[in-house]
């Protein structure tokens, strides 16, 4: 018996009836076959090549809230998907869910976010006729442009949940974790960004929402996981109170940070970035690196500008339009 089988045969003695398993026929699909490994399980495979990908670690330097800011301690889009990662996985074994398959979902949900934050998102929604919402890029991040269009050819539940952390139900009950761990992360870390960056003060948190929730991030964090484990695996949500106070939150940091101007005062230079290297580069099609060419052959020029800018970390986008349309000086 390999590693695997064993863990196999550990997952289903162990794992929770609503969990998804390593020998789910249906969710370990892959588009290519592959041979089986003997030592991890699908999810487990799935899991490795994301933290392994070029996506993944262009995350470190891709905005989470605040535009390239000064000090150690902000998050990027990286650190907000290691916090995700963890929220995720205490939740999933709580319930006794599949942890590497949740963990492979909260680890490539954001690998197709655009530069800026959701300001690029936006940008590239409204200009590119194809559409563009970071979740559905993260699929095609994972399926088509990962290792020079060969993608990384994960199982459907990976992708599948991958696909609806944003806003949708999940094929699995781990996917539906992962949603709810990527609002309980940033709603929280958000909070904390912008008391440090002195958007916020502890004392501006609606006092409902701190009654019920606790008056610092741990507290909170912890109050919402530990809802989500005690309401258990059959429906994937928080209590109704607890529900309550966390979209009250939520509806407030919107308010307060998410459209502050103070927090985004440099998106209006961002979204003129974003729009002259897109226009620059559908003009210049030969300019593109030759995976994106071969995109643009094979589909439109906006499929594959669209697919190279959303790649892009802040500081490439940042030197490449100095590149292309600063002047340089004569030496």
């Amino acid at each position: 018996m390999t590693v695997r089988e064993q863990t196999e045969i550990n997952e289903i003695a162990i794992l929770s009836r609503y969990a998804c398993t390593s020998v789910d026929e249906e969710n370990t699909r892959r588009v290519r076959y592959e041979e089986k490994c003997p030592y991890r399980t699908e999810f487990q495979r799935d899991r490795d090549r994301i933290l392994h990908c070029n996506s993944f670690r262009r995350l470190k330097r891709k905005t989470q809230v605040f535009l390239s800011p000064v000090g150690d301690h902000y998050r990027t889009r990286l650190t907000h998907t290691l916090e995700v990662a963890q929220i995720a996985r205490t939740i999933a074994r709580g319930l006794r869910l599949n942890e590497d398959l949740t963990e492979a979902i909260a680890l490539g949900h954001d690998l197709g976010h655009s530069p800026f934050g959701h300001c690029g998102e936006a940008v590239l929604n409204d200009i590119c006729p194809h559409g563009f919402k970071h979740y559905l890029q993260s699929v095609r991040v994972v399926e088509t442009l990962e290792k020079k269009g060969k993608g990384l050819n994960l199982t459907f539940a990976v992708k599948n949940g991958i696909a609806c952390h944003t806003n949708m139900i999940a094929s699995t009950k781990e996917g539906n974790v992962v949603r709810l761990a990527d609002t309980i992360a940033y709603i929280n870390h958000d909070i904390e960004d912008s008391i440090r960056a002195g958007i916020l003060t502890p004392f501006d948190l609606p006092p409902k929402c701190v009654r019920v929730l606790g008056n610092t991030k741990t507290k909170r964090i912890t109050t919402l996981i530990a809802s989500v484990i005690q309401n258990g695996a059959y429906e994937i949500d928080f209590a109704s109170d607890i529900r309550k106070a966390h979209d009250d939150l939520k509806d407030f940091m919107f308010e307060r940070v998410y459209t502050n101007p103070a927090a985004k005062q440099e998106e209006a230079k961002a979204e003129l970035l974003v729009r002259k290297l897109y226009a620059y580069f559908i003009e210049n099609t030969d300019k593109l690196p030759p995976e994106y060419r071969q995109i643009a052959h094979d589909t439109d020029a906006d499929r594959a500008v669209c697919d190279y800018i959303s790649g892009m970390s802040d500081g490439y986008a940042v030197d490449l339009y100095t590149d292309l349309f600063v002047p340089k000086f004569w030496k």
